[in-house]
């Protein structure tokens, strides 16, 4: 079965759909097939935390997963407000 377009707003149709297989919501599928390779960790190796990432990073993350008021936020807010979407 061909893995089916969900546009512009999933960047990895096939991964979205393999997560929403196994159970995911829709936001986190989502937000995982959206994420930016380069920063998600190689399978045995971890994603850099939060705090070592630029306000422009967090910014741009906080835009992926579509948190309200992130550009009046500071860098510690980001983090918050990522940490707990």
């Amino acid at each position: 079965m061909p893995t089916k377009d969900h546009g512009p707003s999933i960047k990895d149709d096939e991964q979205y759909e393999a997560l929403r297989r196994k159970g995911m919501s829709k936001e986190k599928a989502a937000r995982i097939a959206n994420s930016d390779r380069s920063k998600t960790a190689k399978k045995g190796g971890e994603s850099p935390k939060y705090e070592e990432w630029t306000k422009k990073d967090l910014y741009q993350k906080a835009a992926e997963v579509d948190i309200e008021g992130r550009s009046s936020m500071s860098k510690e807010e980001l983090i918050d407000a990522l940490r707990n979407h």
